[in-house]
């Protein structure tokens, strides 16, 4: 079975700095870690942000992510006890490699809302790839917005970090041959670095719907939904067996954390989904079984490593205003009406 390109294959057009879907931090709750929904904006029948929070209060939701400061959003969310990953959009990295720029920032954004709504992780930047100028401005984001919550002493409380894809990654079956690729490498591995010395993790967007119509030759329906009856493969360098695309692309990134000198880093997978409309496979058959086996999945880790994984989907709300593939508008768990399109537990 050739799976030489299955983490080359990802929602890199969803990378967009108009994703609005927000990714919500996880609690471990009697030993079973909690799930995260990304909440995005790009509708105009949504319902307003008050709703929206009182409806992840009702599910059960304990965080979410927002791609950008929202004034609304924001303040539905104070004293809700929702945990946030906030974000910062690509193109408005360059501005942040001012130290002052940041602080402001941080001030606006964060200390103006805090303890009142409880930060988590700052998403400084989103699938940022090899190539865009924003990487050139990446990095000295990230450390000016860490020292900025520093400063406010607010760093133990609230981790620093950027969410990538699994494009950057190279040689990627089996698992235990990925690296970085060589593109990748040179903006990606000093923020490894950054983010192991400082305690935060790696925020990864990991979707196991775009290898399975970019490669059906190579990558199984079954394979792709956490559905095959049985082992799809081993690595025959590990001896690790893999039922399922989600934990090879998640281990194919340990190991390519571990060759850039991260073993211990953390990744949370800050984006996953499965379309239920407007592409091939994309439907509320295949999506409801995507969500309702990736939770339960993420209690239990990978091959290579065991333990609940804190993992956000993605996304809330369908959006009929989203650019891009038809796709992109049919990644919503919700309906606008608040109704699920799936009976989830997300606890």
């Amino acid at each position: 079975m050739a799976f030489s390109s299955i983490l080359t294959t990802n929602k890199a057009h969803m990378a967009s700095p108009l994703l609005i879907l927000g990714l919500l931090s996880s609690l471990v709750i009697s030993g079973v870690q909690s799930i995260g929904v990304c909440y995005g904006r790009n509708g105009n029948n949504l319902p307003p942000a008050s709703e929206v929070v009182q409806l992840l209060k009702s599910n059960g939701i304990t965080g979410v992510r927002i791609y950008e400061p929202n004034q609304p959003t924001l303040q539905a969310l104070k004293g809700s006890n929702i945990e946030v990953t906030i974000g910062i959009l690509n193109q408005n990295l360059q501005p942040l490699t001012n130290p002052a720029t940041a602080t402001e920032w941080v001030q606006n954004n964060v200390r103006a809302y805090s303890p009142d709504v409880k930060f988590r992780y700052i998403a400084v930047g989103n699938e940022v790839h090899p190539g865009n100028e924003a990487t050139n401005h990446l990095l000295p984001a990230i450390q000016n917005i860490h020292n900025a919550i520093k400063a406010a002493n607010l760093q133990d409380q609230i981790k620093v970090s950027t969410a990538i894809d699994t494009t950057l990654l190279a040689n990627t079956f089996p698992p235990s041959n990925a690296e970085f690729s060589g593109p990748a490498s040179s903006f990606i591995k000093p923020i490894i670095t950054f983010l192991a010395n400082n305690g935060s993790p790696l925020l990864a967007n990991i979707y196991t719907y775009f290898g399975r119509v970019d490669t059906p030759n190579d990558i199984s329906l079954p394979y792709a939904l956490f559905t095959s009856p049985g082992v799809v493969f081993q690595d025959q360098n590990t001896k690790l067996d893999y039922r399922n695309l989600f934990d090879a692309l998640l281990d194919s990134l340990y190991t390519a954390l571990e060759k850039a000198g991260a073993p211990n880093l953390q990744v949370v997978v800050s984006e996953s989904g499965w379309p239920s409309a407007g592409g091939t496979e994309a439907s509320v058959e295949n999506a409801g079984t995507y969500y309702k086996n990736f939770i339960n999945h993420v209690k239990n880790g990978t091959p290579k490593k065991k333990g609940a994984i804190e993992a956000y989907l993605f996304a809330l709300f369908d959006e009929n205003q989203k650019g891009g593939d038809e796709i992109e508008k049919h990644f919503g768990i919700f309906n606008a009406n608040k109704q699920q399109k799936y009976q989830l537990s997300f606890n």
